[in-house]
């Protein structure tokens, strides 16, 4: 089965503020910033304008502010081509996957990562899932995450619980994720700011690093 065309929906406001629990503020010298399957093959279905320039500005934005602070920048990239064992279950939701053009697996252009930058193989929802990325954060002393990408109530929302189980606090950055539709990307704020992290946007989160930072 593809990916859904995806029809122009308004990004999630401030109204998502109210869906959490907790009060936290991501501090720059605990926080990871991950930018989560920014590939072609999952862009291609947002039909134009949609969500997505902002979200890729937004998260533009946040690459910006983090490399600066050197707060550490990851991405997690799906390979192309897979074979049906390392697939899994995901070929009878979705299909073989990635492959069907040659730049199916390409990051896109404005969200490239750069020297320094750290990116992550996965083969299931989570970036946690079979990847070291608990590991890794740990090296880095980081148990702060900052989650941008697609999509918000797949992956992203998925590795913010894998956060939280793994005491890793996760902010799932409302205007800088992007969804199939409206009711999907709230469903994924809602679930996260009530179970398992803080639903946020990329002001208050620049604002608050930056705060922090002083």
């Amino acid at each position: 089965m593809p990916l859904p065309r995806i029809e122009p929906y308004e990004l999630p406001d401030a109204r998502c503020l109210t869906l959490n629990r907790v009060g936290w503020a991501p501090d720059p010298t605990r926080t990871a910033l991950l930018v989560h399957d920014m590939q072609n093959y999952f862009l291609r279905p947002f039909t134009p304008p949609g969500p997505l320039p902002a979200v890729t500005a937004n998260v533009r934005r946040l690459l910006t502010a983090c490399r600066t602070a050197r707060i550490p920048v990851l991405y997690t990239t799906q390979p192309p081509r897979q074979s049906l064992a390392t697939r899994g279950l995901l070929s009878d939701f979705w299909g073989p996957g990635l492959g069907g053009r040659p730049d199916d697996d390409r990051i896109a252009g404005p969200l490239a990562p750069a020297d320094g930058d750290t990116v992550i193989t996965k083969h299931r929802y989570s970036a946690f899932h079979g990847t070291g990325l608990r590991a890794l954060l740990e090296e880095q002393g980081r148990d702060h995450i900052l989650i941008t990408g697609v999509y918000a109530h797949l992956g992203c929302m998925l590795t913010a619980t894998d956060a939280f189980a793994n005491g890793i606090r996760p902010f799932l950055i409302a205007d800088a994720t992007a969804d199939f539709d409206h009711e999907r990307h709230w469903q994924a704020l809602r679930y996260v700011g009530q179970s398992c992290g803080m639903a946020t946007l990329t002001d208050d989160v620049l604002a608050s690093t930056s705060s922090t930072a002083r």
